[in-house]
């Protein structure tokens, strides 16, 4: 199999492992990610997920040896088109794997080398990014005249911008890790061999606190696109009043009887 899980208690790495390709992604790479994620989500032990490329790539994208082989396809793109409106038939899979998946808890992108193309979709679909210093992404698939299929055009500009987003797609140049820890496209940078540790670390961290309220949280940053303040913000509440119920009563009662003051936080 390419793809393969380790679990530290609640946070499980999943493991891209493919680096004769650079961790391209093929059928089998897509549905093995797909179905390790949606097994992530399913297990209620695991609470955060660590995305990781094994043999220093993150993804090098979609594996265009595996594209040449369609060129005589009549609709290559078949597979993962989107059901028509009215049709009740179930969402498929991205090209990429899981670009397309809502899961109810996060995951963290521990991005050694190269995350481009299809690979730097992948990275936008996670929730947090940590970079090695000598990791980049870009959109390399330009030079090859391959589009981006797996959301590349709507998340890069929700969290970078605009024009920013589309000199960075249009051009298909390198973006350095320094870059993207600038301009907000990636939330950590660490030494060079590390970015697993480091996301390892972040989500045991995360991992640590009252879940449901981690998750509903989560949830309502996703649910506010596209909506006002005042349909953000009544989305936030009622997402918030069952966590608040099991969860944030009973923290108030601890801190109230003297644990976690001064910001420390120790899981009790």
């Amino acid at each position: 199999m390419t793809v393969r899980t380790e679990d530290d208690g609640p946070v499980r790495t999943i493991i891209h492992e493919r680096y004769e390709a650079r961790n391209a992604m093929d059928p089998e790479s897509a549905e093995a990610l797909y179905a390790a994620l949606l097994g992530f989500d399913e297990d209620a032990a695991m609470s955060v997920a660590v995305l990781w490329g094994a043999g220093g790539a993150f993804c090098a994208g979609w594996d265009l040896k595996y594209a040449a082989e369609l060129a005589d396809t009549p609709d290559p793109l078949a597979p993962y088109a989107y059901p028509k409106p009215g049709d009740d038939a179930s969402v498929p899979r991205g090209p990429m794997g899981p670009t397309r998946m809502t899961l109810s808890k996060p995951v963290i992108a521990a991005i050694e080398g190269p995350a481009v193309a299809g690979g730097m979709e992948i990275a936008l679909w996670c929730d947090i990014r940590v970079m090695a210093s000598d990791a980049y992404m870009g959109v390399y698939c330009r030079r090859w005249g391959v589009p981006l299929l797996d959301g590349g055009t709507v998340r890069l500009p929700r969290l970078i911008g605009h024009g920013r987003a589309l000199e960075i797609i249009l051009t298909g140049r390198k973006v350095t890790a320094e870059e993207c820890y600038r301009i907000g496209l990636c939330e950590r940078l660490v030494e060079p061999g590390q970015a697993r540790h480091a996301a390892e670390t972040l989500a045991a961290e995360i991992a640590s606190f009252p879940q449901r309220c981690v998750r509903a949280d989560r949830a309502s940053v996703y649910a506010q696109h596209g909506k006002g303040i005042e349909g953000g913000m009544r989305g936030e509440f009622a997402g918030g009043l069952m966590p608040l119920r099991e969860e944030g009563l009973a923290g108030a009662m601890r801190f109230s009887s003297g644990s976690g003051r001064h910001g420390e936080f120790d899981g009790s």
